[in-house]
């Protein structure tokens, strides 16, 4: 099949207003696209979206030059793109900052495969963290008070720290707005039930209120939602993480600005306190929770389908504060202020899936973050606009393309490379309902 026509007065539709959504939106206006809507069940910015949060990892991996992995080289193509506009676009660049980046792990095998999967193959400027003193030397005094028992890590002040992620979407959809983005958003006016198919080919979306919303092409940018709108032949996994704020007082949220991002990805990382609600945040690490329920594509078979809930399994909160334990004893004890399940949509190989879909010439998928989907905020827009307009660079294409036959026989319990926690994939549907937190 050929492409359908594409110029600036063709009409696009977005389903999807989260990160990517909103990125997508901004690009589209950029290049001069005249006739884009953007359909979502929630104002921007979402609930449910895995942006709406106050911080997020930014950290860009740039590789050496004879590093020859091309799933590698694609990563670092898409963190370098991502990391200039967070330097240089006025959108964005209120909302990076640029403080630092600890890597570190207690676990052996852990601390080996890090230095050899991580650490060796990048051109970073990394110091090596061996002892306590030295892991408590990269903050402030008084703010790293723990014996990080068997603790070996790295840090790298450049080119790494943390971005506001929810202050970013914001941005991102206010100037897309202002450059002609119509945005139909809340329910049940944006709330896509599903596809439009018409001759063999994806002409639009329904929206809750029984609306037609045709397009000359749509970009299905759901997140973590998106299988329920299209069959991925299994190439998406929604899967979940937890996250939980403590509160500070003023005068801690002040002594704990600027600092590096602390992760160990065995146990778990925290990022600097919001600025506006003084709430530090921190997430234990493990291999994902997913929520199985019977498919509704295949009978017999089970999906994870994501859904919004504001608060975290007991479990989780306990391993949470046993990193705190580790790193700062004397924040161990302190209530959860906040917490929430975050949810995105892992692909069989954690790349990400920018692509036209093969029988749908009218639709682009950009879904897949993996994990890794916020940071590329000010540039994946980009790509995607790309992928629809046919220019993706040949470094990135095989890469992100659609790739059903990875998937075959998907192991959805895989952990994918993932650690922490029991070192498994957990299912939300065994979490009963006296086992997560409860706030007042």
């Amino acid at each position: 099949m050929t492409n359908p026509t594409l110029d600036h007065d063709s009409s696009i539709l977005i389903v999807g207003a989260g990160t990517w959504g909103c990125s997508t939106a901004l690009h589209l206006a950029r290049r001069g696209y005249r006739e884009v809507r953007v359909l979502d069940p929630f104002v921007v910015p979402s609930p449910i979206a895995a942006g709406n949060d106050v911080n997020k990892i930014m950290e860009h991996k740039e590789f050496k030059e004879n590093y020859q992995d091309a799933k590698a080289i694609a990563v670092a193509t898409f963190s370098r793109a991502a990391l200039k506009g967070w330097k240089t676009d006025p959108v964005f660049t209120p909302y990076f900052h640029e403080t630092g980046f600890i890597l570190a792990a207690s676990d052996p095998g852990l601390i080996a495969y890090l230095k050899k999967e991580e650490i060796d193959p990048m051109q970073a400027d990394f110091q090596n963290l061996q002892t306590p003193s030295e892991f408590r030397s990269t903050m402030l005094s008084g703010v790293l008070t723990g014996e990080f028992p068997g603790w070996r890590g790295w840090v790298s002040y450049k080119d790494a720290g943390w971005i506001h992620a929810r202050k970013g979407i914001i941005s991102a959809a206010t100037e897309a707005q202002r450059l002609g983005v119509n945005f139909i958003t809340g329910s049940p006016q944006g709330h896509v039930i599903e596809l439009v198919y018409q001759d063999g080919d994806v002409k639009g979306a329904k929206t809750a209120d029984g609306k037609l919303h045709l397009a000359d092409h749509t970009i299905l940018a759901a997140g973590a939602g998106s299988d329920q709108l299209l069959d991925f032949e299994k190439q998406l996994r929604p899967t979940a993480w937890t996250i939980s704020h403590i509160k500070l007082t003023p005068e801690e949220a002040r002594r704990y600005r600027n600092l590096p991002v602390l992760y160990n990805p065995g146990m778990g990382f925290f990022i600097e306190p919001d600025e506006d609600k003084h709430e530090l945040k921190i997430c234990d690490e493990h291999p994902g929770y997913c929520n199985f329920v019977a498919d509704w594509q295949r009978p017999g078979e089970e999906r994870s389908k994501p859904f919004a809930k504001e608060q975290i399994p007991l479990e989780a909160e306990a391993r949470a504060r046993r990193f705190l334990q580790d790193t700062m004893p004397h924040l161990a004890d302190r209530p959860l202020s906040f917490a929430r399940i975050c949810w995105d949509a892992d692909t069989v190989d954690r790349r990400f899936l920018i692509d036209r879909h093969p029988d749908y010439t009218s639709l682009v998928v950009a879904v897949g973050g993996s994990g890794n989907g916020a940071m590329q905020m000010p540039s994946i827009g980009g790509f995607i606009v790309d992928a629809l307009e046919g220019k993706l660079q040949d470094e990135v294409r095989d890469v992100i393309r659609w790739r059903p036959q990875l998937a075959i026989n998907r192991d959805w319990y895989a952990t994918q490379n993932r650690h922490g926690g029991r070192h498994e994939v957990m299912n939300l549907q065994d979490i009963k309902d006296d086992e997560w937190t409860c706030f007042q």
